[in-house]
């Protein structure tokens, strides 16, 4: 089940945003330079569209969407807790906010996508049309879109 998230949600989002990022091996270095990259804030949640996954009565994911400007969308975020990776709950997520995003009268997603998810995105139908630096001086990460219109 899909749900809009709430402000009481800010700190367990931010904690998986944070877990799922560890999974992939980063240092605890690295985790410190983007854990505000990572929070979720109150502010957020009720500016930006943000919903979560609820699987056995427990958060297993989210996504946070940006406003729309003109036809174009951004995801901002997509995390899913490690030990649930590879169930589907990302590509539900994303499908989610595929259809917020057409009702939001959007023709297109971008997003900025770490290393180890690109692979995931473009099998979503995402393609890489850019790249920007990171906070990590000389990490480089792909922007990639994808068309709503299909």
């Amino acid at each position: 089940m899909i749900v809009k998230a709430t402000i009481e949600d800010s700190s367990l989002l931010t904690n998986i945003a944070l877990t799922s990022k560890s999974y992939w091996g980063y240092t605890k270095e690295q985790l410190e330079i983007w854990r505000d990259d990572l929070t979720i804030t109150s502010k957020m949640i009720q500016e930006m569209m943000v919903y979560k996954f609820i699987m056995n009565e427990r958060t297993a994911g989210f996504y946070a969407l940006n406003p729309p400007k003109g036809n174009a969308i951004e995801l901002e975020m997509l995390f899913v807790l490690p030990e649930l990776i590879g169930q589907g709950i990302g590509k539900k997520l994303l499908q989610h906010s595929f259809k917020k995003s057409i009702e939001l009268r959007a023709s297109s997603i971008t997003l900025l996508a770490g290393p180890n998810a690109v692979n995931f995105y473009k099998n979503q139908g995402f393609i890489i049309i850019d790249q920007k630096e990171s906070s990590i001086p000389n990490r480089f990460l792909p922007i990639m879109q994808r068309d709503l219109t299909l």
